[in-house]
């Protein structure tokens, strides 16, 4: 698994690629602890080129969304899901109301 980040104005990116298993969303916890820390609240994370992803790599977007809006300080939002993981994962878990999703990542910063 490959995670980049992208810091902009107001908004942090945050592109995974490859697989989120059990082993990796330790990476990606670390990165949402970091920008939580530096208080960066405003986050998207863009799925394009996301192939599977675990119940721990659900866990930390979970967590990472009560962490963002706890005291209404930002939000985590969802771009990009592959069709096949929003339905076999987000829809199946009955996480989708969870999230705001948005088709790209031009929305997804727009609407903060």
């Amino acid at each position: 698994m490959e995670i980049k980040t992208r810091q902009l104005k107001r908004v942090d990116i945050v592109e995974l690629h490859g697989r989120v298993d059990s082993n990796s969303a330790a990476q990606l916890e670390e990165v949402f602890k970091t920008l939580t820390a530096e208080k960066r609240l405003r986050i998207v994370v863009d799925m394009q080129n996301l192939e599977y992803i675990s119940s721990r790599g659900l866990r930390a977007l979970i967590t990472t969304l009560k962490e963002t809006r706890r005291w209404n300080r930002g939000d985590l939002r969802l771009c990009n899901i592959p069709p096949r993981i929003k339905s076999d994962v987000f829809d199946l878990t009955g996480l989708t109301p969870l999230f705001k999703v948005f088709d790209n990542s031009v929305d997804a910063v727009g609407s903060f």
